[in-house]
């Protein structure tokens, strides 16, 4: 299965889950320290903005990955910029085009399918982010536990995130991978980033 399709399902997920993000819920905490789930959307809606930008030619420029304002209705924004960056992630598969990612390493770009790999792991992480925060993550944990490439393409990426001081410093998108017990390999995934699969607000 093409990575580019399988993030697009990624996509599809992550939205049918902020498709009951109602305004009056945009306060309420998550599991990422700090952030309510206004500040996790307006930096997912930000980074699919940027990942677009990188996709279409544009060099490191970290403004590009800004955080963006969800407006009134946040499930709109979130499913218009998921179909822009699909778009533009089939334009950079035709073009042969890497991607400059400053947030993560300046320098060079990465190959596509890296980049892609990198966005598919943050939808799904930050899908189950929004879920949790809504106290309804079972969901979307069976959804990606009921399909296999999808989940293996997750897994191989998740696999592949150093765990180390200074890659899971505070501040960081990941934290110290936690003990994995016998968790489904999605809640497994979560453990290895960080999060706690049993969070509640």
């Amino acid at each position: 299965m093409d990575l580019i399709e399988l993030h697009a399902r990624s996509l599809e997920l992550a939205a049918e889950v902020v498709d009951s993000v109602r305004p009056d819920r945009l306060d309420l905490p998550t599991p990422c320290a700090g952030w309510t789930l206004r500040h996790l959307l307006e930096h997912e809606i930000g980074q699919r903005r940027g990942f677009a930008a990188a996709a279409r030619g544009a060099g490191p420029d970290l403004a590009l990955f800004a955080p963006a304002p969800v407006g009134a209705d946040p499930a709109d924004a979130f499913r218009r910029t998921g179909a822009d960056l699909t778009a533009a992630f089939r334009e950079a598969a035709e073009a042969g085009r890497a991607l400059w990612l400053p947030e993560i390493r300046d320098g060079r770009p990465f190959p596509l399918a890296q980049a892609v790999g990198f966005h598919l792991l943050d939808t799904l992480v930050h899908g189950w982010d929004v879920a949790a925060a809504l106290g309804a993550p079972d969901g979307l944990v069976a959804a990606v536990e009921g399909d296999e490439e999808l989940l293996s393409a997750l897994v191989r990426v998740t696999e592949a995130v150093p765990d180390t001081p200074e890659a899971r410093a505070p501040g960081g998108a990941f934290r110290p991978g936690l003990p994995t017990g016998g968790a489904g390999r999605f809640e497994r995934v979560l453990a290895l980033l960080g999060r706690d699969p049993a969070w509640k607000a």
